[in-house]
């Protein structure tokens, strides 16, 4: 049994993440690179998913601690970043999200914040897992490239410890050797085993982590097909980031799912969703 999942606290829209529950998209510009733009984005995508009746919850995250290189762009900080996507929250109503890798950073954040992520390189840290437990906020773990899906049990463990039961476990892809990662569809199934929503990150699981350099590639063409087979392998949610120029995006420009793209990418989902939603799971011995 998947236990469900309540985002949002206030007077914003509620998300209920689970077994029974509406699709979920988890979705915005990899980075906050301004107040305009991360209220132009969290609009459009919210008048799509309204329009196609997926509830959502708006990230973008003011600190990108995990770059390829120095140069690369960082964020835009904690402070500005947290009064961004408070102002997000009032604007729309709806739930936001960000990564958190710096536990200094975690109390300021939950203040705004209705989910709090852990980056997938941070996934076995304990005390950043502990830290985000015990804020009470649910929190979003996402699985290691370099874990086994059975491995994120520990993960959930960890936040259990502090009392909160408010989890959701996602994959964001494998490593395959050096600069590539796949998507194995059996983590769905071995994740959902804790008891816990499980969520497709769409636009990490097709990054070529690091294959350019000083910046990673990207296989956007695959997004729609790999999509479409995680709703198929019953996950709960979604998560891509969206950008609405990707080539113009101040970090991962080859990942980013153009805007475009987004509506006719999530009609297709929402329709093998709700096709498997009516379907019993089939329990093999």
């Amino acid at each position: 049994m998947i236990r469900d999942v309540t985002i949002g606290k206030d007077d914003v829209r509620k998300v209920v993440v689970g077994e029974k529950q509406v699709l979920t998209l988890i979705a915005g510009p990899c980075a906050i690179e301004s107040e305009e733009h991360s209220l132009k984005m969290a609009g459009a995508i919210l008048e799509i998913t309204d329009k196609l009746g997926i509830q959502y919850v708006f990230k973008s995250c003011y600190n990108k601690d995990c770059r390829s290189s120095i140069k690369s762009f960082h964020g835009i900080g904690l402070e500005r970043g947290l009064e961004i996507l408070q102002k997000v929250r009032s604007t729309y109503h709806i739930p936001v999200t960000s990564d958190v890798s710096n536990i200094e950073w975690m109390q300021d954040t939950a203040r705004v914040v209705d989910l709090i992520q852990i980056p997938a390189y941070l996934s076995r840290q304990t005390h950043l897992l502990v830290a985000a437990g015990e804020t009470g906020v649910p929190v979003h773990i996402k699985k290691g490239q370099y874990m086994s899906p059975w491995n994120m049990k520990n993960a959930a463990i960890k936040v259990e410890s502090t009392g909160n039961q408010q989890i959701i476990l996602t994959d964001r892809g494998t490593f395959l050797g050096y600069n590539m990662l796949v998507t194995d569809f059996r983590c769905f199934r071995i994740m959902r085993e804790t008891g816990y929503p499980v969520c497709y990150d769409a636009t990490h699981s097709i990054q070529m982590p690091g294959s350019l350099g000083t910046s990673s590639g990207g296989q956007r063409e695959f997004i729609p097909a790999l999509t479409r087979a995680a709703v198929g392998a019953r996950v709960n949610a979604l998560f891509m980031e969206v950008h609405d120029n990707p080539e113009k995006a101040l970090c991962d420009a080859t990942t980013q799912l153009s805007l475009k793209y987004l509506e006719p990418i999530l009609l297709q989902a929402k329709a093998v969703y709700d096709l498997v939603q009516q379907w019993p799971d089939i329990e093999i011995t």
